[in-house]
């Protein structure tokens, strides 16, 4: 916690850092996904595909994922709420947000809904037509998680610029009126 000109105390720029870190942990769930694990799976038959995608769909929904996967949304809501009247400081923030908002909704749209039904197709020994389910399944999801891996890594970036704006600017003290603490440059 830091003072702020006002003597309040803050913790502005502890929920900023724990923002950027859930930021960077949801970034490279999506980063991995797209850059290996689907790329992997593309070279499998089509029932390998959809046990491994049905046991990750199974396994991701735990409270761990959840934590960073919610705590990304709602940390970087309040860090926006928190630096509303910090100038160009905010907007980073408020980017971030906004960038992350649109993967949430992507996720909740398109690939949970494509998991669903992924999960609805059943017992993999039952599947009659397992290139079919496939097919209806691989393309939109990989195609949708790259989207997500894009977002949530530009909202990474801007929670990133925003931590060092507040570091140059001296924590809480500075956000306000984005005076330079002393010493310190701020590029625009």
């Amino acid at each position: 916690m830091t003072d702020n000109s006002t003597g309040r105390r803050t913790t502005a720029g502890g929920v900023l850092g724990a923002a950027t870190v859930a930021m960077g942990l949801i970034a490279g769930v999506f980063y991995i996904f797209a850059c290996d694990v689907m790329p992997s799976l593309a070279r499998s038959d089509d029932r390998i595909f959809i046990e491994v995608m049905q046991n990750i769909n199974d396994v991701i929904q735990n409270p761990v994922f959840f934590l960073s996967f919610m705590g990304a949304l709602v940390l970087t809501a309040i860090s926006a709420w928190q630096l509303r009247g910090a100038g160009e400081l905010r907007w980073w923030v408020w980017a971030a947000l906004a960038a992350y908002a649109l993967t949430f909704l992507f996720t909740v749209a398109v690939n949970i809904p494509l998991n669903n039904d992924l999960a609805n197709a059943g017992d993999l020994a039952k599947i009659a037509d397992p290139a079919a389910v496939r097919a209806k399944f691989e393309d939109t999801w990989v195609a949708w998680n790259v989207v997500r891996a894009l977002l949530s890594t530009l909202a990474l970036a801007c929670l990133a610029r925003a931590l060092v704006l507040y570091g140059r600017l001296g924590g809480a003290r500075g956000a306000g009126s984005l005076e330079p603490a002393a010493g310190a440059r701020v590029g625009r």
